[in-house]
Protein backbone atom coordinates (compact mmCIF):
# COMPACT_ATOMS: atom_id res chain seq x y z
CA UNK A 1 0.00 0.00 0.00
CA UNK A 2 1.02 3.49 -0.13
CA UNK A 3 0.10 4.23 3.27
CA UNK A 4 0.99 0.60 5.02
CA UNK A 5 3.94 -1.40 4.52
CA UNK A 6 6.47 -2.67 5.36
CA UNK A 7 6.65 -2.89 1.30
CA UNK A 8 5.31 0.54 -0.24
CA UNK A 9 5.86 2.59 -3.62
CA UNK A 10 8.40 5.10 -2.43
CA UNK A 11 12.16 6.30 -1.83
CA UNK A 12 11.24 6.26 1.69
CA UNK A 13 10.77 2.68 1.43
CA UNK A 14 13.21 0.45 2.70
CA UNK A 15 11.68 -3.45 1.52
CA UNK A 16 12.41 -4.99 -1.56
CA UNK A 17 9.23 -5.41 -3.88
CA UNK A 18 8.75 -9.36 -3.97
CA UNK A 19 6.23 -11.40 -6.31
CA UNK A 20 3.21 -12.16 -4.52
CA UNK A 21 2.98 -9.03 -2.17
CA UNK A 22 -0.13 -6.78 -2.79
CA UNK A 23 0.05 -2.95 -2.93
CA UNK A 24 -2.71 -0.07 -3.53
CA UNK A 25 -2.68 2.31 -6.37
CA UNK A 26 -4.34 5.01 -5.79
CA UNK A 27 -3.90 7.90 -8.46
CA UNK A 28 -5.43 11.21 -7.47
CA UNK A 29 -5.81 14.34 -8.74
CA UNK A 30 -6.99 17.58 -6.14
CA UNK A 31 -8.11 20.94 -6.68
CA UNK A 32 -7.59 22.81 -3.84
CA UNK A 33 -10.93 24.25 -2.32
CA UNK A 34 -12.82 22.50 -5.33
CA UNK A 35 -12.63 18.92 -5.20
CA UNK A 36 -10.71 15.52 -5.54
CA UNK A 37 -10.59 12.49 -6.98
CA UNK A 38 -8.63 9.11 -6.28
CA UNK A 39 -8.93 6.09 -8.21
CA UNK A 40 -7.86 2.52 -6.14
CA UNK A 41 -6.64 -0.59 -7.39
CA UNK A 42 -5.22 -3.31 -5.52
CA UNK A 43 -2.16 -4.72 -7.80
CA UNK A 44 -0.17 -7.87 -6.93
CA UNK A 45 3.37 -8.11 -7.91
CA UNK A 46 4.75 -10.02 -10.60
CA UNK A 47 8.17 -11.36 -11.98
CA UNK A 48 8.82 -10.07 -14.93
CA UNK A 49 11.19 -11.47 -18.10
CA UNK A 50 14.91 -11.02 -17.78
CA UNK A 51 15.54 -7.66 -20.05
CA UNK A 52 18.26 -8.46 -22.47
CA UNK A 53 21.56 -6.84 -21.18
CA UNK A 54 19.95 -6.24 -17.84
CA UNK A 55 21.55 -6.51 -14.25
CA UNK A 56 18.76 -7.57 -11.86
CA UNK A 57 15.52 -8.87 -11.54
CA UNK A 58 12.23 -6.84 -12.79
CA UNK A 59 8.94 -7.24 -11.41
CA UNK A 60 5.26 -5.76 -12.60
CA UNK A 61 1.70 -5.33 -11.23
CA UNK A 62 -0.98 -7.10 -12.24
CA UNK A 63 -4.49 -5.31 -11.32
CA UNK A 64 -6.35 -7.38 -8.55
CA UNK A 65 -9.73 -5.20 -8.20
CA UNK A 66 -12.03 -5.09 -10.83
CA UNK A 67 -14.09 -2.56 -11.00
CA UNK A 68 -16.02 -0.86 -13.73
CA UNK A 69 -15.31 3.24 -13.74
CA UNK A 70 -18.66 5.20 -13.22
CA UNK A 71 -18.96 6.48 -16.75
CA UNK A 72 -21.47 9.45 -15.19
CA UNK A 73 -18.06 10.84 -14.12
CA UNK A 74 -16.03 10.64 -16.76
CA UNK A 75 -16.11 13.37 -20.03
CA UNK A 76 -14.13 11.16 -22.77
CA UNK A 77 -13.54 14.77 -24.53
CA UNK A 78 -11.30 15.40 -21.58
CA UNK A 79 -8.92 12.17 -22.55
CA UNK A 80 -6.36 11.50 -25.08
CA UNK A 81 -6.81 8.99 -27.34
CA UNK A 82 -4.36 6.63 -25.67
CA UNK A 83 -6.43 7.30 -21.90
CA UNK A 84 -9.02 6.41 -23.89
CA UNK A 85 -7.88 3.32 -25.01
CA UNK A 86 -6.59 2.26 -21.67
CA UNK A 87 -9.98 2.62 -20.07
CA UNK A 88 -12.27 0.97 -22.90
CA UNK A 89 -9.26 -1.79 -22.61
CA UNK A 90 -10.05 -1.91 -18.72
CA UNK A 91 -13.62 -1.83 -18.63
CA UNK A 92 -13.84 -4.82 -21.40
CA UNK A 93 -11.31 -6.73 -19.17
CA UNK A 94 -13.86 -5.86 -16.31
CA UNK A 95 -16.71 -7.55 -18.17
CA UNK A 96 -14.77 -10.59 -19.43
CA UNK A 97 -13.70 -11.44 -15.76
CA UNK A 98 -16.73 -10.72 -13.33
CA UNK A 99 -19.33 -10.91 -15.80
CA UNK A 100 -19.79 -14.81 -16.02
CA UNK A 101 -20.11 -15.36 -11.88
CA UNK A 102 -22.83 -12.71 -12.15
CA UNK A 103 -26.39 -13.45 -11.26
CA UNK A 104 -28.65 -12.92 -14.42
CA UNK A 105 -30.63 -9.88 -12.66
CA UNK A 106 -27.31 -7.85 -12.40
CA UNK A 107 -25.92 -8.72 -16.01
CA UNK A 108 -27.57 -5.84 -17.81
CA UNK A 109 -26.48 -3.27 -15.51
CA UNK A 110 -23.16 -4.68 -15.40
CA UNK A 111 -23.04 -4.82 -19.70
CA UNK A 112 -24.32 -1.01 -19.59
CA UNK A 113 -21.40 0.02 -16.80
CA UNK A 114 -18.48 -2.09 -18.63
CA UNK A 115 -19.65 -0.78 -22.62
CA UNK A 116 -16.88 1.67 -24.44
CA UNK A 117 -16.61 5.01 -23.47
CA UNK A 118 -16.64 7.93 -26.05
Amino acid sequence: SVHEGPQRLSRLGGVELEPGMILSNEPGYYREGHYGIRLENLMLVTPLEAVPGGTREMMGFETLTLVPFDRRLIDPKQLLPWELAWLNAYQARVRREIEPVLLSDDRAWFRHATAPIG
